[in-house]
């Protein structure tokens, strides 16, 4: 009881940590066990009128069975983003590094698929990279999507 106790804990934790949370917008079945791509649509909580499809692997209880490793899905991700709208541009990070947007858990503990958001000053372009996250062995499973705003009427909130 204590370890079902613990488990569900932490998961509310991580589910309340995390920066936005995304609408699943289709599942597509990809064979007899059960295994999935979810595709979700994650709306920047920063840049109004920008939304990003985010694609990763889910699997199925057969497949979990099967290969003996219940608690992890694969790092593989995809990421396309577009205008949707109107670009306002809120309070974003400037530096290299940029921000997280989004995170969602591809294990219990460890692993995680990461959408981070860049934004290139010179060419006036966000980017977005969608890159798993381990604690060990790392991964260079990636994907990357830009947003063009030059000559769009993009507002910014706090930019001078």
């Amino acid at each position: 009881m204590r370890i079902a106790s613990f488990v569900s804990s932490f998961l509310l934790a991580a589910f309340i940590a995390s920066p936005v949370s995304a609408e699943q917008v289709g599942e597509i079945g990809v064979d007899w066990l059960g295994n999935d791509i979810i595709i979700e649509a994650v709306h920047d909580p920063k840049v109004e009128g920008v939304t990003c499809h985010v694609t990763y692997f889910d699997r199925g209880v057969i497949d979990r069975l099967q290969k003996g490793n219940w608690f992890e899905d694969p790092s593989n991700s995809s990421i396309s983003c577009r205008q949707t709208g109107s670009i306002v541009i809120g309070d974003i990070e400037l530096g290299e590094d940029g921000e997280e947007v989004f995170k969602q858990r591809q294990s219990l503990i460890w692993k995680s698929v990461v959408v981070k958001r860049i934004y290139d000053e010179k060419n006036d372009t966000l980017i977005y990279l969608s890159h798993a996250r381990q604690v060990q062995d790392g991964s260079a499973k990636m994907a990357i999507s830009t947003v063009p705003l030059y000559g769009q009427a993009a507002v910014w909130k706090n930019k001078e």
